[in-house]
Order: structure tokens, then C-alpha cells, then sequence
């Protein structure tokens, strides 16, 4: 299902901001204007559909830390607003989720003091016709439509950290609500990778097919081996590594109990150089290689600051590889990098929205309230 929008308030540098979203989507920025945050916000409500929310949130330093840090309308509540609207393009489905955050009031005694508190939430679906609210949750109490097609109490009330997405999701009754959670399920977020010496991207890993690639890059190497004794289709995968290497080629041995690669130089044919002897850009660019090109490419992919410790020469076969996996997915990256953003311009045909600093807010260069963005300037 294709993301078609996305809509966040009062969350860090986010005050109150709507966009429209495309196949691929590429923001530029400066360090400090909130390009992760907007990144971050899709993250989660992601965490909202898995239940794990509140431990998102605590990580970030709880909600005094992951709410709008400006001025405040006094007589509004401090709430963290996430929304989203998907397409099924096949059924010709649209879901929309909303979720609203506070924090606990003063004198309540349920909760902990940081964690969020949710207040409102919301799951509709509209077949070409009004939406359809298919499930609603307002403090503790949950509502959800039947299978009489009537909206009725849920018998169980929800914690004040937990999700009612989540929770009915669980229970498997709600074909509507599993279908959405199932599609956000599968969003992929690649914030970086690790690279040091007990990196996960160095060490072999267990030898289960592994259809796509974990968010830390833990299967990296069951990845490698089910595209290349599985699937037995790497000419995407072989092109990537021939351009980024100079000619090298990746060794992918058939796995025992443990999977595991090397990679070969044109220079050395009879030395295999093994993980540990890989530097950090190599490592890192092998890891996006297997985000984007596993055996079965998730709805959505993320990248946020893909360039980090790549070598320039090693961007237009990167930006290659977004556009390949741009065939199957929605892809969202994030960059510092002009020559990057150029390279996917020139391949996918869109341009970077820029993110700026607007009245002290993450804002997009250009973009209109709606999250329109005029043609012109996009």
C-alpha cells in the first residue's frame, strides 16, 4: 500500500506540518532543521501499530523531551498529533490512522510520569464513499465495528501507554485494522549502520532465509545467500558492487549453519577479503545494498543520511540502486548530499524537497498548508 500522506504536530521540531508523498520522496537540509524528525514521526506510528509506542518515546527521553519545544497555546492541551493515509491501489482502499499523545495529568494515578499517555485514536476506511470509522478510542474506552457492521464497546480497556491499533490488532477479529497494521508492519527504517569491530554487519549470521533485511543489519549475510542460492537472480546486486568496487564481486559460499560473504578485488582474484578486513564505507554500503535489494522489497524503505562514510565515487551506484528498488517500493531518503540528490534526480526524475527553519519550525522550501508543493518548486 502506498503512504500518500502524512500529517505530525507538536512533535520536537515538528509544530504542525502536512505533506503529500510520492513514489519517492528525497528531502535535503542543513544539520538542525529537522530532517530526522519527519523521519522520526513515520517511526512512530509504526511503533503505535506494534504496541511499543511508549517505549519509543521513553528512549527519546519521554514526552516533556518529544514535545513541540516552542510556545504553546495555553488553553490548548500538549498533545503529540501523528497521522497517516494509505492507498490500497489495488482495491482501491483508503486507510487513514490518527493518534493523539498527552502527557499524564497532575493528579492521576495511572501511568508514569514521562511516558505518553494516549488519548484519542482513530482507524477509518473510505471505498469511494464517506469514510468509515472502523475503530475509535477516547481515553481508556475503545469502540470498534462488528461484524454486524456496528460500532460496539470492546470489552477490554486499554492501558494509558497502550494502543488500541495494537490491542485489537492482537486479537485478530478486525480484518480491516489487521490488513493496516500488517502494511505498516513492514516499513523499513535505516538510520545507519553499525561498522565498528563487533559490528553485527562483520559476524556471520544463522542460515534462514532471510527475505528481507533487518533494520540493524543482523541477517545481512542470509540476505546475500538467499538472493544468491535462492532466488539465483544477483545481476542487480553484482552491478552495484561492480561499480561502487571498482569490478569487485561478492563471494557468497553456500551456507552450512552459518551464512556468510566475502568480497574479491579485480586486483587480488585469489584473496577473498573477509568482513573484518572491510573499511567502514565498504561495510556500510554493502548493508544499503542489502536494504534495497533483498529478495522481497518492503512496501517502504527509509534511509536517513545513506551518504555517511561512503566515498563519493560510490554515490551513483547507490542512487542506482534506489531507483531499482524504487520499481517495487516507496522509497523515502533523507541527505546532506548535493551530488547524491542530483544523482537520484537524474534517475528517478524527482527533486529534493528542501527542509528549512520556519518561524523556528521544520518546514519544506515551497510548500503550501494543504502539503501541496507547486510544480515549480518542487
Amino acid at each position: 500500500m502506498l503512504l500518500r500522506s502524512m500529517f505530525a504536530e507538536n512533535y520536537r521540531s515538528l509544530r504542525s506540518i502536512r505533506m503529500d508523498l510520492t513514489g519517492v520522496n528525497l528531502f535535503i537540509g542543513e544539520n538542525g532543521v529537522g530532517k530526522s524528525n519527519l523521519y522520526r514521526a513515520l517511526q512512530l506510528v509504526q511503533a503505535a501499530v506494534r504496541g511499543s509506542l511508549a517505549h519509543e518515546i521513553a528512549k527519546e527521553g519521554g514526552m516533556s523531551s518529544a514535545l513541540w519545544s516552542g510556545r504553546r497555546r495555553a488553553d490548548k492541551p500538549a498533545r503529540i498529533r501523528l497521522e497517516t493515509e494509505l492507498m490500497d491501489e489495488e482495491r482501491a482502499i483508503t486507510f487513514r490512522y490518527r493518534i493523539e499523545a498527552g502527557l499524564r495529568p497532575p493528579c492521576a494515578a495511572a501511568g508514569f510520569a514521562f511516558e505518553p499517555q494516549v488519548k484519542e485514536e482513530e482507524l477509518s476506511v473510505e471505498t469511494g464513499r464517506r469514510p468509515v470509522t472502523m475503530m475509535k478510542r477516547s481515553g481508556p474506552g475503545i469502540f470498534v465495528r462488528g461484524e454486524r457492521g456496528r460500532m460496539e464497546d470492546y470489552p477490554e480497556q486499554a492501558l494509558q501507554s497502550e494502543t488500541a491499533i495494537a490491542l485489537l490488532g492482537d486479537a485478530g477479529h478486525y480484518p480491516e485494522i489487521g490488513t493496516f497494521r500488517r502494511a505498516v508492519d513492514q516499513w523499513r527504517f535505516f538510520h545507519g549502520f553499525r561498522t565498528d569491530r563487533d559490528s553485527p554487519l562483520r559476524l556471520p549470521c544463522l542460515a534462514v532465509t532471510a527475505p528481507m533485511l533487518d533494520e540493524d543489519g543482523t541477517n545481512m549475510a542470509a540476505v546475500f545467500a538467499t538472493l544468491r542460492h535462492t532466488r539465483q537472480d544477483t545481476v542487480d546486486l553484482d552491478r552495484a558492487i561492480a561499480d561502487a568496487f571498482g569490478g569487485a564481486y561478492l563471494d557468497v559460499p553456500d551456507p552450512g549453519q552459518f551464512a556468510e560473504f566475502s568480497l574479491v578485488f579485480p586486483d587480488f582474484p585469489q584473496r577473498p577479503f573477509s568482513t573484518r578486513e572491510l573499511s567502514d564505507g565498504q561495510m556500510r554500503f554493502l548493508a544499503l545494498a542489502a536494504a534495497l535489494l533483498s529478495y522481497r522489497r518492503p512496501p517502504f524503505i527509509a534511509l536517513n543520511e545513506p551518504e555517511t562514510s561512503l566515498h563519493p565515487d560510490m554515490l551513483p551506484a547507490l542512487a542506482d540502486m534506489i531507483a531499482s528498488a524504487a520499481r517495487d517500493s516507496q522509497v523515502w531518503i533523507v541527505t546532506h548530499s548535493e551530488r547524491l540528490a542530483e544523482a537520484i534526480r537524474e534517475r528517478c526524475g524527482v527533486r529534493a524537497r528542501r527542509v528549512i527553519r520556519k518561524d523556528s519550525a521544520t518546514w519544506i522550501d515551497g510548500m503550501r498548508l494543504t502539503g501541496l508543493i507547486d510544480d515549480d518548486d518542487a
